[in-house]
């Protein structure tokens, strides 16, 4: 069922429409009697479970970086400019 709904109203009665929405009444909102904009119910994501990727870090990959190394992520060279 669609139901064109004027501004006015809505604003009056919002909390109503959008549990008429959630429940699948079409609404279409109105200013003056022109349609303006569809209110749809939004669908739900479906949860995606943890640990989808397999494998492991070593305990090595959670040692700080030697110093050579974070000196090129922070642009030195190896002259240390």
């Amino acid at each position: 069922m669609t139901r064109l709904i004027n501004v006015h109203e809505a604003k009056t009665h919002l909390s109503r429409i959008l549990e008429d929405v959630r429940r699948g009444d079409d609404i279409v909102l109105a200013k003056n009697g022109v349609a303006y904009a569809r209110l749809v119910a939004v669908e739900r994501a479906a949860t995606r479970p943890m640990g989808f990727l397999t494998g492991h870090l070593p305990d090595s990959f959670f040692e700080p970086l030697p110093d050579d190394e974070l000196d090129a992520w922070d642009g030195i060279g190896a002259t240390g400019e």
